[in-house]
């Protein structure tokens, strides 16, 4: 396979409502690495949950990451490196009282020759654009994903109209001793797009809009991650807003 180019950009920003970013983003190109996350918690607990996971899951790829010579193995890394910050963020919690609840989601692509890991928990979230077409390859954990799920009404958007809650989790990092990871492996392909974000951006911008920007933006990611940004702002910025960006050639 010819060596792949890949390009990254990245960006966080309060919104235009919330008093503090609770939102941490960290990006390794040298890793193929990059994780998004959005604390839970309020005051500085969110922002010490999120920046925490960020900080062991890169700790943990980078100690491991020269040993892994499969997908297989990729995969497994990023599953244990969440696994690995789930307890740290719980451990941080029931030592300090002032942290007592806090949490946070994790979305993070690892790559690798040819093709890109994936794991998650929580509501952040990853796409793809390929050939024009956006496609999520995260499910939230969530409430109002579950009762899709199972049934109760065909889409989200029927859901949210019914006046079912977005932001409620079933699941997040460090809320809990131990959490299920969702993982996955994706190949990729020159002019692949990737987009891993929290639900500041999601919450604002549907799909179509989403896809739209990134199609007619796609080759200027620092530009392309500051009108994302602009787009959530302008539909009200009711939450911190964070993107992660990557391009295949």
């Amino acid at each position: 396979m010819p060596q792949q180019k890949l390009a990254y950009a990245w960006r966080t920003d309060r919104g235009l409502v919330r008093e503090h970013n609770e939102d941490s983003v960290a990006v390794t190109p040298e890793l193929g690495l990059l994780i998004v996350a959005d604390g839970i918690g309020g005051a500085n607990a969110g922002d010490v949950a999120s920046r925490t996971a960020a900080e062991v899951i890169t700790d943990q790829v980078r100690r491991r990451s020269p040993t892994v010579a499969s997908q297989q193995q990729a995969r497994l890394l990023a599953e244990e490196a969440v696994l690995a910050a789930n307890k740290a963020v719980w451990a941080m919690a029931q030592r300090t009282p002032l942290y007592a609840g806090m949490g946070t989601t994790v979305v993070l692509g690892l790559v690798g020759p040819g093709w890109m890991v994936f794991a998650h928990v929580g509501d952040s979230r990853l796409y793809r654009l390929r050939n024009s077409e956006l496609q999520q390859l995260t499910k939230d954990h969530s409430f109002i994903q579950e009762v899709v799920d199972q049934g109760f009404f065909p889409s989200l958007a029927d859901a949210q109209r019914y006046g079912v809650k977005e932001n409620i989790l079933t699941r997040g990092l460090g809320t809990s001793p131990q959490v299920v990871v969702d993982s996955g492996v994706v190949e990729l392909q020159p002019s692949d797009l990737f987009l891993l974000c929290t639900d500041g951006l999601t919450g604002m911008v549907t799909d179509e809009v989403l896809a739209r920007a990134m199609v007619d933006e796609g080759d200027d990611l620092d530009n392309l991650a500051g009108v994302l940004i602009d787009f959530a702002c302008a539909r009200g910025g009711l939450d911190n807003i964070t993107v992660a960006l990557l391009r295949v050639y």
